[in-house]
């Protein structure tokens, strides 16, 4: 045969492959209904184990191939089991809800938590999203959680990963223990002064005082001066106030152009990030969930079966709805031994069902499983 005709060949195997498909999701749909009327549960391992070994056996050739399909295709037949047996959850009318009913334009106005003092890079965020907002300060990331959560503030604004030094761990670890939903995100550029006080020259400097993520993305400059030392600071902005109140001259900030002008300092002419393409994502975030029109982003957390496969099949689901996934972080689960909640951004949106629907799954069959929110970036 020539190509074509295989490829022919090929097109009735797979129509023939199709109808028992069908004829077997069909099946699947009355064992569902049997389970419901018997109180089984969902997944039955011994019985896919059964079949796994039965056909595995057919071919040797083609035997991990064989356990490819079929693990697939039970997380398939699963899938749809579940609605017959579970329906859809309160979870998922929630999310439908909170699409339909959230205000329609995005709010100018509110009182936002941030960590830092005045000159933040956070503030710079909520200046630009809330242009008529009220900040208030926060000496923590833990406490602009809370501000949020307990109902002090309406908003929060947090950095949650550098486009050249990676996620902002602190508060990914934070995200694991805190109730809130994001409703917006933003990229903002991130341009790194080393400021000193009026006149001070670069030879001077013994000490730089910075953020750790900041002083991390000047890292070359750093090993080009061995004799300046780093001490990190929990913001940029305060360590450029603490410059301007020191009397040393050996002191220095690594921080932002808004902060040499609040504060009165002066910035050395050094390249001082080590990439000019230097972009930190903020969230922010809610105490409930919103979901504001152009949402088309998606943030959840969950954990993968103890499975071979696990997260495998989790992924899968993604690929079935040609659904993007931007982000994958993996974090070690406190007080646990070598458990791991994932975390993933992805593009979506709410308002199309087969998204709800996949989030639910994921609601119903994850051991731990946690939405952050359907937003729009900036």
């Amino acid at each position: 045969m020539d190509l074509d005709q295989i490829r022919n060949k090929i097109d009735q195997v797979d129509d023939q492959i199709f109808e028992l498909f069908q004829e077997r999701m069909e099946l699947s749909k009355e064992v569902a209904e049997q389970k419901k009327g018997s109180g089984l549960s969902l997944t039955n391992r011994i019985r896919e184990r059964e079949i796994l070994a039965r056909l595995s056996k057919k071919s040797e050739e083609l035997r991990a191939y064989t356990r490819m399909l079929y693990s697939t295709l039970f997380s398939v037949s699963k899938s749809y089991q579940r609605k017959t047996l579970f329906g859809e959850s309160a979870f998922a009318k929630e999310l439908e809800h909170a699409a339909l009913n959230s205000p329609r334009v995005f709010p100018r106005e509110g009182t936002i938590a941030i960590q830092g003092i005045e000159g933040s890079y956070s503030q710079q965020v909520a200046d630009k999203l809330f242009p008529m907002g009220d900040v208030m300060f926060f000496k923590t990331f833990d406490h602009v959680f809370d501000a949020v959560s307990k109902g002090l503030c309406d908003f929060g604004i947090l950095p949650i990963e550098n486009s050249s030094n990676g996620s902002v761990k602190e508060v990914y670890d934070l995200m694991m223990k805190k109730n809130f939903h994001i409703v917006r995100s933003y990229k903002l550029y991130i341009r790194h002064k080393l400021l000193v006080k009026p006149g001070v020259s670069l030879s001077e400097i013994r000490e730089v005082l910075s953020h750790r993520q900041a002083l991390e993305q000047c890292s070359e400059f750093f090993k080009e001066n061995p004799q300046i030392t780093t001490s990190y600071y929990s913001n940029t902005a305060m360590s450029a106030s603490t410059v301007s109140q020191s009397e040393r001259r050996d002191l220095a900030a690594i921080s932002s152009k808004f902060c040499q002008d609040l504060y009165g300092l002066e910035a050395i002419d050094a390249e001082i990030q080590n990439d000019d393409n230097n972009y930190t994502r903020f969230i922010c975030i809610t105490k409930d969930m919103k979901i504001y029109p152009g949402s088309n982003k998606i943030s959840l957390m969950l954990t993968a079966p103890h499975e071979p496969g696990g997260l495998y099949h989790i992924m899968a689901r993604f690929a079935a709805l040609g659904l993007n996934i931007t982000k994958l972080e993996s974090r070690p689960m406190p007080g646990s031994d070598f458990e791991f909640m994932f975390y993933f951004d992805f593009e979506g949106s709410v308002e199309t069902k087969d998204v709800r629907d996949l989030l639910d799954e994921f609601y119903q069959d994850t051991e731990r499983f946690a939405f952050l929110g359907n937003y729009q970036e900036s």
